[in-house]
């Protein structure tokens, strides 16, 4: 009777033992990356963008998000065995969002570079991408550098928080500055002449000028600056930097980072679903 009773307790011990054996590896896990703990435990990535960035990141008339950014994020998604949330936000909101939490990666043509480097890890670059100029005005789209735009009589647009902000700033101190909340603002002011040009990324003026050939639209013949371009996620997690990092190696080494950029550069059938700039 004594011995079935033991056996007894033994089987209700189980359950518990188990269930403090997985609390503990939870805990271990947690310990080596809080990041991919809240993505495992959500069953859902959250990538931040500012969803308006051709052909890296742009939402369509029915509101979805499509572009380079988003075809690697499912990727990585896949690989987590987790389902996609792309989060549009104010490409200035990202990186202070991925640092309290509220998303887990930011993937919004966001340049690698060292001030933000401070505060964030970075994983890439996955494209390489340049500075250039969105304009209506023929004699600045002929300008062979960045630097004669360097002008008193020049104004120019640029996303707020974006480095085309600070190569305005530290380049073209001479130039006036006009900060917008999007790229959606910034280009109308350059439709409707309020300023003489956009700093951009180089695709983004290219394919802005494509989109709408109507407004007679120029850019550079080739970026002024280097501007190499990665995903951001929270510092102090190397074992989400890692996985990551050795994800886009296997993404690049099978060519499909290649097939993702060339569909979206040289295939133009997408800029059908953009809405129009209001």
């Amino acid at each position: 009777m004594i011995r079935i009773c033991k056996i007894i307790a033994l089987a209700a011990l189980i359950p518990l033992l188990l269930a403090a054996c997985n609390g503990l590896e939870n805990q271990k896990n947690a310990a080596a990356s809080p990041t991919l703990e809240r993505i495992l435990c959500r069953g859902e990535l959250i990538v931040g963008t500012a969803a308006s960035m051709p052909p890296l990141n742009m939402t369509t008339k029915s509101g979805e998000i499509i572009g380079i950014e988003p075809d690697i994020a499912t990727f990585i998604a896949g690989g987590m065995g987790v389902k996609l949330t792309m989060k549009p936000m104010a490409f200035h909101e990202l990186l202070p969002a991925l640092e309290a939490g509220e998303i887990d990666l930011v993937m919004s043509n966001m340049t690698m570079t060292g001030k933000r480097n401070l505060k964030v890890a970075f994983v890439g670059p996955y494209f390489i991408s340049g500075k250039s100029i969105l304009t209506k005005d023929i004699a600045i789209a002929s300008f062979n550098s960045g630097a004669e735009l360097n002008k008193s009589d020049i104004s120019l647009a640029a996303l707020k928080g974006s480095t085309s902000q600070q190569v305005v700033e530290t380049m073209l101190p001479k130039a006036k500055l006009v900060t917008t909340e999007t790229y959606n603002d910034a280009v109308k002011l350059v439709f409707e002449r309020q300023v003489n040009a956009l700093v951009a990324d180089y695709p983004i003026c290219l394919i802005t000028a494509f989109r709408f050939p109507e407004q007679e639209l120029s850019t550079m013949l080739k970026p002024f600056t280097f501007e190499p371009i990665g995903i951001a996620a929270p510092a102090n997690d190397p074992l989400l930097v890692n996985w990551l990092n050795n994800l886009l190696i296997s993404f690049k080494g099978s060519g499909e980072l290649k097939r993702v950029t060339d569909f979206w550069l040289e295939n133009g059938d997408w800029v059908k679903k953009l809405p129009d700039v209001e």
